[in-house]
């Protein structure tokens, strides 16, 4: 059964879909790999990348990109390590401010939040205001920031 969390509070929409980017997953370029709704997936594509679970960085399978990488909650991974923080990662946009973007992060822990944050982004200087610390978390929020960018409604000149 899934559950649904109200983060509502946090500037989310009151029901999300339970897809969520692998924590271990770091992404390097746009792919295609016969998803029906890619604009649906954590961070707005499919992305091949590596994985960074274990002591030593992986590349995934295809199929390990289709189904646990790019959608988290990865039990079926024999790399997902047993002793782990977080399971997945979300993103949303809170705020588009044209020269800064605030983005809303939730990594999870059996679906529940286990750490929240706040991102804001400098479009001008196309970089973080504060840099993060996590190698997996920075390159899935700077992908969830280009994809968006790329779909952003652009305002009449």
């Amino acid at each position: 059964m899934q559950r649904w969390i109200d983060l509502y509070s946090l500037g989310w929409p009151r029901y999300y879909r339970q897809v969520v980017a692998c924590p271990f997953f770091f992404p390097t370029e746009r792919i295609s790999l016969g998803w029906a709704f890619p604009a649906r997936l954590p961070l707005g594509a499919g992305f091949t990348g590596t994985c960074r679970a274990g002591a030593t960085e992986v590349i995934p399978s295809e199929d390990e990109l289709r189904s646990f990488c790019n959608l988290g909650y990865a039990t079926g991974c024999c790399r997902m390590p047993a002793q782990r923080g977080a399971d997945g990662v979300r993103f949303t946009v809170a705020r588009d401010e044209e020269s800064r973007i605030v983005l809303h992060y939730v990594s999870e822990r059996h679906h529940e939040p286990v750490e929240y944050g706040r991102l804001e982004y400098d479009c001008a200087q196309q970089s973080w205001a504060v840099p993060l610390r996590d190698a997996c978390l920075r390159r899935q929020a700077e992908c969830y920031v280009a994809v968006y960018l790329e779909r952003r409604p652009r305002k009449p000149v």
